[in-house]
């Protein structure tokens, strides 16, 4: 631990601080330059962007800007640590959407008093950004927030937390429950964690097919039922009745448990009560609910997913923002709509089950990648992702009418060097 801090603080210190800059991208070598650069030159986009807003995509990078914006309330597993204390994660959001589609960002910490405060702010912004992520914002607030700034903007808005998780979640469910054959119309899905990333992924799941009756949601207080008088609106969408009260009651035979909690919340015990054939989702940070190695070791039917890296099926969400961000901007879509992340879910799955490119496999030690219980989701370095879910979302923007340009005609994209 002492070595990985030590490496981490020298990382962002070193050599110089931080890890993203403003790049030039005109040249400034003469006079003429500067002159076409500031005044006098720069008058005349101003001029047009006052007669046509969307000049601003002609004449400015709005088009290819995105905000990463929080509060710092919920910042990685490590709390409510303040609107500067994020700043490191939100220069990290930035390399991955730069790194990985060519999308620049600038990263905004926002000392709010309260959230409305928050969304006065962002969209008073707004103007300069082609679209908004939202991220490390707490619960509830961040529900609220997100659906007050789509209200007001009319360029996407995404909280990450809650959509980019429930994307790659849906995605390798959907792939293991194939593998398993099971249907999702059948499977019984206990969920711990009624959060950001909780409530989202069981929305999209149940948009996907999955059944109230079957989904049983658990918070700190235990199974979330009909009798609960302490469930703000998110939770109580969830509400059955019944007459389970712990997750002991719900997990047997249950097909999937999803974990966005805490550590070793699910025991061999627990683990051994779930239905023939199950899935594990247990993506809390650092430490699963189970670990896999344990998991395995219980049951030998049974498919593991984690948030780390260091595991087979890494639940990690740079397999979708940057990819929906870079087609949301490229048709100028007015919002991230449900066909979108639908569409941006299929794409991330089908991938999986393709051959895997020999420079991925080159790139993960000459890992064996095949389709199967342990790889039921993309590699992050996989090129197929900037390419493919790109295209399947700026499509579905087309085709749900939220785009405000057609589909492109240079898609599929083939490089981020392009951008």
């Amino acid at each position: 631990m002492t070595d990985l801090k030590k490496a981490a603080l020298d990382y962002h210190a070193n050599p110089k601080p931080g890890k993203v800059s403003v790049t030039i991208t005109k040249p400034t070598e003469t006079p003429e330059d500067l002159s076409l650069a500031y005044s006098p030159g720069v008058a005349e986009p101003v001029r047009e962007i006052a007669q046509d807003a969307e000049a601003a995509y002609r004449y400015t990078n709005k088009g290819n800007l995105v905000a990463v914006v929080t509060d710092g309330s919920a910042i990685l597993g490590l709390g409510e640590l303040g609107a500067l204390a994020s700043k490191p994660v939100m220069e990290g959001k930035s390399v991955l959407f730069k790194r990985f589609a060519g999308v620049d960002v600038f990263d905004i910490e926002i000392q709010a008093e309260d959230s409305r405060a928050f969304v006065d702010t962002v969209r008073r912004i707004s103007p300069t950004f082609g679209g908004i992520n939202l991220e490390d914002i707490k619960a509830p607030e961040c529900f609220e927030i997100e659906k007050l700034l789509v209200e007001q903007c009319d360029i996407p808005v995404f909280h990450d937390d809650q959509h980019g998780t429930a994307i790659i979640i849906a995605a390798g469910l959907l792939n293991a429950i194939e593998i398993q054959h099971k249907k999702i119309e059948d499977i019984k899905i206990v969920c711990v964690g009624a959060g950001a990333a909780g409530v989202a992924s069981i929305k999209l799941l149940m948009e996907l097919g999955a059944k109230k009756k079957n989904i049983s949601m658990l918070d700190r207080n235990g199974v979330i039922q009909s009798e609960r008088d302490d469930l703000n609106p998110y939770k109580a969408v969830f509400a059955n009745v019944t007459a389970s009260r712990t997750l002991q009651d719900v997990l047997k035979g249950a097909d999937m448990f999803l974990g966005v909690s805490s550590a070793n919340l699910l025991s061999p015990e627990l683990l051994r009560s779930m239905a023939d054939n199950p899935i594990v989702f247990a993506l809390a940070n650092p430490d699963p609910e189970i670990r896999p190695e344990l998991a395995y070791e219980i049951r030998d039917d049974i498919i593991v997913a984690t948030g780390r890296s260091d595991y087979p099926n890494q639940v990690n969400n740079v397999l979708c923002f940057p990819f929906i961000f870079r087609g949301a901007l490229d048709v100028r879509a007015t919002s991230i709509n449900g066909e979108m992340k639908i569409a941006a879910v299929n794409a991330i799955r089908e991938i999986a089950k393709q051959p895997v490119p020999q420079q991925v496999i080159d790139v993960y030690g000459g890992e064996s990648l095949e389709f199967g219980p342990g790889y039921i989701i993309p590699k992050p370095m996989d090129p197929r992702l900037f390419s493919l879910v790109s295209a399947a979302v700026a499509r579905a923007a087309v085709d749900s009418g939220v785009a405000r340009q057609p589909y492109p005609a240079h898609y599929p994209l083939k490089s981020v060097d392009d951008f």
